[in-house]
């Protein structure tokens, strides 16, 4: 599977080996949290993530289960020279990825989809969200300008 190259210059700089290292490291998440999709992380923000879980409790119900959902469905791989990722079959079945993946960039980190799944499910998923909305609905206004206020 190819990372597009806008991905690919994030993994780089979030990466702490890269520039020595030309090939950029990433972090899947999956699991059954997950249900139609992966979450791709950089090593940065998944040194986050790990950090956060392990600022909870010792021994805490939220930390075993944080643990057990998060670190222990990760999948670390290193993206080649032409850009790619070959994804493991038991990521491609839980995702039913038959054809086309589709990527897409949610800030922090990027969703790995079937292409047809994400078409079906975002058209859904968006229909559903907009009926609870004004009809004259802008979604810049979920978002604080910069500077705030």
């Amino acid at each position: 599977m190819s990372i597009p190259a806008d991905f690919r210059a994030v993994l780089v700089d979030g990466d702490p080996r890269c520039p020595e290292n030309p090939l950029p490291r990433m972090v899947v998440l999956h699991g059954p949290h997950l249900k139609n999709c992966l979450h791709a992380y950089t090593i940065e923000a998944m040194e986050e993530i790990e950090a956060g879980i392990k600022a909870l409790k010792r021994g805490s119900p939220e930390r075993k289960h944080a643990s057990r959902m998060i670190l222990s469905n990760s999948w670390s791989t290193e993206v080649d020279k032409d850009g790619r990722i070959v994804l493991p079959q038991r990521l491609r079945q839980q995702i039913g990825l038959e054809g086309e993946a589709r990527m897409v960039a949610m800030g922090d980190y990027f969703e790995i989809w079937d292409s047809g799944t994400y078409d079906r499910i975002e058209a859904a998923e968006t229909e559903a969200w907009l009926e609870t909305l004004p009809e004259d609905f802008d979604p810049l206004t979920l978002i604080d300008p910069p500077g705030g206020a």
